[in-house]
């Protein structure tokens, strides 16, 4: 705006100028006169006015820019407001929310601690449990605790025995009391460790095929010890089972020595894993649930003949009580008739008219009962 007003004022004096220079252009060509030249006091005035007219557009002007200065400035400060009010609002989020997550990342902290540290208790509990699967007797009892579980989870408490003596004095880990066939099943829970160890450690070719044929021959003694100790004709079944407890040892077995798991169904040992055992004893569950279905079976038969017999006595009673009720039932009816009859006879004797005394056709000596005719049923009835 400054600018154009500028602009405006320079082409006035501009202008002005010009005229100034005309006038005195023709003041010199032309004779000097007494009184100002007509053309000047024409141009005085009409610069004169046109000062008058731009003063008055100049204080429009300036009247007007104060105005929308005025309306700029309300129109800054409410958008000003209005940013600022928006972004305290935005801070206050912002603050509450970095609040939140603050807290947040301290829960996860003390979260991450509480598994940190759990994961160090953890890795210290498997340092001993490597330590204890080192020694044969703990790694044997190992395999019994969870054995044990597995059983105790499974079976009612009828259907197993620990620790319990077959054969020539020979103590089985857990033994299935099954009926025949097949008969009670002996469970090892012993395994061998120290040799599945060293194929895992091997780092050679030759290393590892060492490692896998000690393996193998330290599985197939296991599973010949199993067959000698635990299957006894006519006590046990004719098969028993190895528990491992490691699935990796079990795996390893499936996948890389089919010939050790041939080996052991031709002895009738039969290698489980935990994941194999728990279905196993499910199975052996449904068995014996069939098993005692069937007896109940029978003696829910047997009482059920009995029951029919009872049945049939008391339909016998029935009849012979209805017999009775049919014979009592005559007996009343004939009761009946006799005291219909007896009524009616009274009926007519109270219906009697005896005749007059004073009667001259009647003798004295007449029985009213014969002139009626009811001497007979008067003397039945006495």
């Amino acid at each position: 705006m400054d600018t154009i007003l500028l602009i405006a004022l320079a082409g006035l004096i501009a202008a002005a100028i010009l005229g100034g220079a005309l006038i005195l252009s023709r003041r010199d060509r032309t004779p000097p006169q007494s009184g100002p030249a007509p053309e000047f006091v024409a141009l005085s005035e009409r610069l004169a006015a046109l000062a008058e007219q731009q003063a008055t557009a100049q204080a429009q002007f300036a009247q007007s820019l104060q105005l929308q200065e005025r309306a700029l400035a309300k129109t800054l400060e409410e958008r000003l407001a209005a940013v600022t009010t928006r972004i305290g609002e935005t801070l206050e989020k912002t603050g509450k929310q970095q609040e939140t997550t603050l807290g947040e990342l301290k829960e996860r902290l003390v979260r991450i601690d509480a598994a940190q540290k759990n994961i160090v208790d953890l890795s210290s509990q498997v340092v001993g449990l490597q330590d204890i699967l080192s020694n044969k007797q703990a790694r044997g009892a190992f395999g019994e605790i969870q054995l044990r579980d597995l059983v105790e989870a499974v079976l009612p408490p009828s259907a197993y025995s620990f620790q319990t003596t077959v054969g020539d004095n020979k103590r089985v880990d857990c033994l299935l009391v099954l009926p025949n066939p097949p008969g009670p099943i002996g469970i090892d829970a012993k395994f061998p460790l120290e040799s599945y160890r060293a194929l895992r450690a091997a780092e050679t070719d030759d290393a590892r095929k060492l490692a896998a044929r000690a393996f193998s021959a330290d599985v197939l003694r296991h599973i010949a010890d199993i067959a000698e100790k635990y299957i006894v004709p006519g006590q046990t079944a004719d098969a028993a089972m190895m528990f491992l407890p490691s699935e990796a040892v079990y795996a390893e077995l499936h996948a890389n020595f089919g010939d050790v798991v041939e080996k052991s169904y031709r002895a009738k040992v039969f290698i489980v894993s935990p994941t194999t055992l728990w279905a196993t004893l499910n199975t052996v569950r449904a068995v014996m649930k069939d098993v005692r279905m069937k007896e109940a079976a029978g003696v829910i038969q047997n009482e059920v003949m009995t029951m029919l017999q009872d049945v049939a006595r008391l339909d016998d009673r029935v009849g012979k009580l209805q017999n009775h009720f049919r014979q009592a039932d005559d007996d009343l009816r004939n009761i009946r008739i006799s005291t219909d009859k007896v009524t009616k006879r009274g009926e007519r004797i109270t219906d009697l008219q005896l005749a007059d005394d004073t009667d001259p056709k009647a003798g004295a000596a007449d029985d009213p009962a014969d002139l009626l005719g009811t001497a007979p049923l008067l003397r039945k009835v006495e």
